[in-house]
This record gives structure tokens, sequence and C-alpha cells, in this order.
């Protein structure tokens, strides 16, 4: 069977751009094979400081990936820290990991031109993303256009290492998400945390409603026709609405007489709907938290088993007793 890898960083609540931009992608590859997605709360640790904080993220990433359709019958779904040979393998990958490759990783440069600081984790961080896919001999590595320069690294550590060692790791394919169409946040920019212009996936109806009638619009009057192309409105009641209530709000945004508060009513609407199913589950398992525990439990089990089958074929051919 196929396997299909990817990690999910619990480093703050999701929102709508997470979740069509990479959860539902990964919730509809359970169809095509095997999915590992792991919870890589060692990664976050390059963000987040505060360790309740982190706890709580993870816990919060694993009910919300459960709640939207990660299945544990045909997924491995896990921590990363439950597993020790992610960071064991990550050391040995590191002795044949040249600097240079390192150093032009534009992802570090971004980060430390926005303040993070220039930590030894953060700069490795490429290298324990390669341990995480290496460890479970991932077929297909789906991937974002920014994360594909390190997939290109992790391609080229598995070179460098079966060059000193014989063919000890399987090289992974990187499936680059192309044509994901970028989300709009509240201002019209890309939907992104760090810009403040998220709506989250399981915020509470008032708050909810609040957000939505806080996009930014133009000062169109009301009965004057409106420019469906481009709206930030438009573009997310795409997402959740049917085609046809899709052209309906074109038809009328060209027609005239109704104002964009109405437009927003019926996105707020049509979020609300189309998440309900999800925050129902999601209810369920913040009343059964035992039931998540036990998941990422077994989901530890089945990746260890795999994990340590990997590791010790490592440890063999490098000499490690």
């Amino acid at each position: 069977m196929t396997r299909i890898l990817t990690g999910i960083q619990p480093s703050g609540g999701f929102h709508l751009g997470n979740y069509f931009g990479a959860m539902r992608p990964l919730i509809e590859m359970q169809d095509r094979g095997q999915v590992f997605a792991i919870l890589v709360d060692l990664h976050a640790l390059t963000s987040v400081r505060d360790p309740e904080a982190l706890r709580d993220y993870t816990r919060r990433a694993a009910i919300d990936f459960l709640a939207c359709g990660i299945d544990p019958t045909r997924s491995v779904f896990f921590r990363q820290s439950d597993v020790p040979e992610h960071a064991e393998l990550m050391w040995v990958l590191s002795t044949v990991t040249p600097m240079g490759l390192l150093e032009r990783c534009h992802a570090y440069k971004d980060k430390i031109a926005r303040g993070h600081g220039a930590t030894h984790a953060l700069f490795a961080y490429p290298v324990l993303m390669a341990s995480d896919i290496l460890l479970y001999d991932a077929d297909i590595v789906p991937v974002g256009k920014d994360q594909k320069q390190h997939l290109e690294v992790v391609r080229d550590i598995v070179i460098k290492i079966n060059e000193a060692y014989g063919e000890v790791l399987k090289l992974p394919e990187p499936e680059i998400a192309e044509h994901v169409a970028t989300i709009p946040g509240l201002d019209g920019q890309k939907m992104s945390k760090s810009y403040g212009n998220t709506i989250e996936l399981f915020m509470e109806e008032k708050k909810l409603r609040k957000r939505v009638m806080s996009i930014v619009t133009d000062s169109t009057p009301l009965e004057t026709p409106k420019d469906p192309d481009g709206s930030t409105i438009i573009e997310l009641y795409r997402l959740v609405a049917s085609p046809a209530d899709v052209q309906r709000m074109v038809d009328d945004f060209r027609a005239g007489g109704i104002g964009y508060g109405e437009f927003k009513q019926r996105l707020f609407e049509a979020i609300r709907d189309y998440f309900a199913p999800f925050r129902e589950r999601r209810e369920e398992l913040l009343r059964d938290p035992d039931s998540v525990d036990r998941i990422l439990a077994e989901g530890a089990g089945q990746a260890r088993d795999i994990a340590t089958n990997t590791f010790g074929r490592v440890r063999r051919a490098v000499g490690l007793s």
C-alpha cells in the first residue's frame, strides 16, 4: 500500500486557510493509501516556549483533525514526541548533512528576518523533517510550494547517507500542490495567523458572525452593482457553498440593490452550516478525552513498530550496536 506522510505543526488553532489548504486535502488522501499524519510537536518547540500552551495546542490539533475526518482505522495518527527514533535518526542524518545545504534554505532566513531567534533547532529544522519522512519509508510527501525546497533537502540527505552506507533509506517522492488556491483572510491578504486576519474553524457562533462581518470591503453603495472578481466574500463563499448558491451571489453582486452586510450574512451562515457536522463530532471528542488519548497512543504504537525497524536498519549500517 502507498504510504503518504505529512506533518502537522501544533502551534495554534486552525483556521479556514489551514483546513482548505492542507487539512481537507490530507483527509481526502486516505482514499489513496495509508496516511501517516504526525503532530510534529518537536518542530513546534522552535516557536512555542510555553509548555502548557504546547500541550494545549497539540491536544486541540488532535481533536480538530479527528473532528474533520482523520480516520485512525485508515491512518497512523500520532505525536512525534511519542516516537524517540525521530530525534535519534535526525542525529545520524546530521552527520552527513552539509552545512551549505542548510544555509541555502530560505525558510530559515525568512524566519530570522521576521524576528525568530537564530537557534540550532530552527537551522536544522529540515533535518528533523527528513527524519520524520524517512523513518516510515514514505512513498509520497504532499507539500505546498513553500515547502518544496525542504523536500529537495530531504532527497539530498537520502542520497548522501546512501552514498556513505549503501541503500539504507528510501528516496521519497514529493507531491507539490502547485494549484492550491490561496485562501484570503479578512483583509484580502493570504489568511495567516501572523497577519491576524483568520477565521478559526470552531469559533463560537456569535464570534464567528462578528469575525465574518469584519471582512474588509470597499465603499460601493447598496444600490450600486458590485464587482465579484477578487471579492474576499465570494472567494470564501466558494469554499463552503454550493455552485448554485455561489452563482446566485455573483449575479446579485452584479445586479446591485444588495449591500455587503447581506452578502457577509450569507457567508457566515454557509461557514456555520459547512462545519456543523465537524463541530458536533468535536463536541463528542471533548466529552470523551480518553478516546483521544487512546487514538494517539495506538497510532504511536503502530508508528514505533515501523520506526524501530527502520532505525535498526540504519544503526546496523552506520555501525551502532
